[in-house]
């Protein structure tokens, strides 16, 4: 079977592009698995892809539209002046298509219409839309949503609901979205799916959780909140001196960050550590992983930390963390954007060792749900069926 996956820069570092790979990579033994990306921030993919899995870079240009051979500061491709423009088309309304860039609009869909036949799955919703109003049908359009229906605004929100009736199938990655998403779509010939992302079997041994050492990972963005938990580290730290912070990640809000560390004089004890190729093993060096996002689809790096036995404190933000973690049993969930909660969680396991061990444990069994081989049997399965459909 063809399966074609479309990523809005396959180069970067966020959960969708590691699920997506993961996908690729394991479906790869089987199928003919590309990935076109529609953006490219580097030279080569910070995640390892099966060398049987085609990469496919539509264009060779950073997101913000310029040639990545510009020197900095310097606009060279005349295409990149229509960006002075609002963008009128659907895909607008999400916030990294928000500028008109016709040329690489036209480039998306012609790659849409050179496929012949196969599946077609896209991965944000910009993608989605231009799936449903521009690709060919005779592809099994798939789009996948890795956030969730309710985090999107407004006019985002009614484009998806005008569009994906169009398409053959909306996959979520949690009961939550599928229920909403249902909702929304009521009487609409589109069916819709709950796949959740899927984690390769981990390449360490268990964490022995004795480290004294706490870790979170993700983009320095605000969605991540690494705010909320450097104020309630601040909060731990007072207690037990002695622990560390790690937060993994770049981002446009690195220098906020360090700047907040510095105000609250813990340069010793947080620690930003900026992107690694082996997070796998940093989250095995910890004693438990700290989740303090605003809002989520179904936090990937959460899912790796339980491959390790790593057990979690998180925010019961909307959406992932409570369909992942049992309160009390493979993790703690505390109310979302509660800092003072948040720093009595992360207490709670530094004080009570045996507690977290049992946690992790109970961890380690969970991630069993997500494994890779799980989720790639639900993925042959779709596809399968709704290729029988063409």
């Amino acid at each position: 079977m063809k399966i074609r996956y479309v990523l809005h820069n396959a180069y970067g570092t966020g959960g969708t592009i590691r699920s997506v790979v993961n996908q690729a990579n394991a479906l790869c033994a089987e199928n003919d698995v590309e990935i076109a990306s529609v953006y490219r921030s580097a030279e080569v993919p910070a995640f390892a892809i099966d060398p049987r899995v085609r990469l496919v870079p539509l264009t060779d240009l950073r997101g913000d539209g310029t040639r990545r051979s510009d020197p900095p500061g310097k606009k060279t491709r005349l295409a990149n002046k229509t960006r002075r423009f609002r963008n009128r088309l659907p895909h607008r309304h999400d916030f990294r298509y928000r500028r008109w860039d016709p040329v690489v609009d036209a480039t998306v869909v012609r790659y849409f219409w050179a496929a012949k036949d196969g599946v077609l799955v896209t991965t944000r919703p910009a993608l989605n839309l231009l799936s449903a109003w521009c690709a060919p049908r005779r592809l099994v359009r798939v789009a996948q949503d890795h956030m969730n229906l309710d985090h999107y605004k407004a006019p985002l929100r009614a484009q998806i609901l005008r569009a994906y009736p169009r398409l053959d199938v909306v996959t979520v990655l949690t009961e939550h979205d599928l229920e909403t998403y249902g909702k929304a779509l009521q009487g609409a010939d589109v069916r819709l799916e709950r796949i959740p992302n899927g984690i390769p079997p981990a390449r360490v041994a268990p964490a022995v959780l004795e480290n004294k050492v706490l870790i979170a990972a993700g983009r320095l963005e605000a969605q991540k909140g690494f705010d909320l938990l450097i104020e309630a580290f601040d909060l731990v730290a007072d207690r037990h001196p002695d622990w560390q912070l790690w937060i993994f990640g770049a981002g446009s809000r690195r220098a906020k960050l360090a700047a907040q560390i510095e105000h609250l004089k813990r340069a010793d004890s947080v620690r930003l550590k900026g992107t690694t190729q082996h997070l796998d093993k940093q989250l095995a060096a910890a004693s438990a992983y700290v989740l303090s996002s605003r809002f989520e689809g179904l936090p990937m790096v959460l899912l790796e930390a339980m491959t390790v036995g790593l057990p979690a404190v998180a925010f019961d933000c909307p959406t992932g963390p409570a369909e992942i973690i049992e309160h009390g049993r493979n993790g703690l969930l505390v109310p979302p954007q509660d800092v003072r909660a948040l720093a009595d969680g992360m207490c709670r396991m530094i004080e009570n060792p045996d507690e977290r061990r049992a946690l992790g444990a109970a961890a380690l069994e969970s991630s069993g749900r997500y494994s890779m081989s799980t989720v790639r049997l639900a993925w042959e399965k779709l596809f399968g069926e709704l290729a029988g459909t063409r």
